[in-house]
């Protein structure tokens, strides 16, 4: 499995509203991409009373069964559409350590991503282990519906990426990013 996300950093004067509207239209020809786990439509608002972003993005955020389902999209009529809109994005991409989705994913309305760096030398395997269980943890006792874990080896960076059913006002902190869902694909 691989978990992937672009951003698009937008103006602090954009009307989010276009962002909204995109995803209320187009969100749906995601919805049975081939080897699509999930798809979550992201933005946040650059509104530091109600969701604590410092920035208007749109930033998507895909789990992949397999690269080949990837390298499909970015060469799709629909990613080529996309960066005539918005322009050229910088990919990121992670190997995924652990996934774990309720089959309630669906009514899931925000999102929450965090990328951490990982220490020189660490123990991999013991990470690993221990990032696993955060998901586990983060399903069956905190409240999330989803959860993913990857790992990028060439900055040696983390991705620790949540859905949740509500937003709830822990989210906030330094380094976590809080995003709504516009929509959310999941393929049958």
């Amino acid at each position: 499995m691989l978990a992937m996300q672009y951003s698009f950093t937008l103006p602090s004067d954009y009307d989010m509203s276009v962002i909204r509207e995109r995803i209320a239209t187009k969100g749906h020809l995601m919805d049975d991409f081939p080897l699509l786990i999930f798809k979550a439509f992201l933005h946040a608002r650059r509104d530091q009373d109600r969701r604590h972003a410092c920035e208007n993005l749109y930033a998507p955020f895909y789990l992949w069964e397999s690269a080949e389902g990837m390298n499909r999209f970015l060469g799709s009529s629909g990613f080529a559409a996309l960066t005539e809109f918005f322009g050229w994005p910088s990919i990121k991409t992670w190997s995924v350590w652990e996934s774990r989705l309720l089959p309630t994913l669906a009514v899931a309305v925000c999102a929450t991503r965090e990328i951490v760096q990982i220490q020189p030398h660490i123990a991999l395997a013991d990470l690993q282990r221990k990032e696993a269980e955060s998901v586990w943890a983060d399903v069956d006792k905190h409240g999330a519906l989803g959860a993913v874990v990857g790992f990028e080896p060439s900055t040696w960076t983390l991705v620790r990426f949540r859905l949740w059913p509500q937003y709830h006002e822990t989210f906030a902190q330094a380094g976590v990013q809080v995003y709504e869902i516009g929509h959310l694909s999941i393929p049958d």
